[in-house]
């Protein structure tokens, strides 16, 4: 599996300001596929890190809500991308996922509600 970070930075490693959120990255499968993805966000459980990624369509959509997780290091700058391996790693990631996304669920309506008072 193959990465390729899309950003328009020249210095970007696929965590620069200037993105502004919408990094992608090209991945290709294991089957040679190419899929453009986003990067949702990257975040550590017991010790190592993790990238959740939104394939994205020809029009830069996600309309099924399917995110890939895969094991994420960098080494002198350069990302890689590993598969997890089993089933206890996944269900600490996926639950560890989850809390993100209802963390940020969270601060949204926290924050639509600072806005209407």
């Amino acid at each position: 599996m193959g990465t390729e970070n899309t950003c328009d930075s020249t210095n970007c490693s696929g965590n620069c300001d200037s993105c502004d959120g919408n990094i992608t990255v090209t991945l290709t499968l294991d089957n040679d596929e190419q899929v453009e993805c986003a990067i949702l966000t990257i975040f550590p459980v017991n010790g190592r890190d993790y990238i959740a990624l939104l394939p994205l369509d020809e029009n830069g959509e996600n309309e099924d809500g399917e995110v890939f997780i895969y094991r994420y290091d960098e080494a002198d700058g350069t990302p890689s991308l590993g598969n997890i391996e089993n089933d206890e790693e996944y269900e600490a990631v996926a639950d560890a996922f989850d809390e993100l996304l209802d963390a940020a669920e969270f601060d949204e309506m926290v924050e639509g509600e600072d806005i209407e008072e």
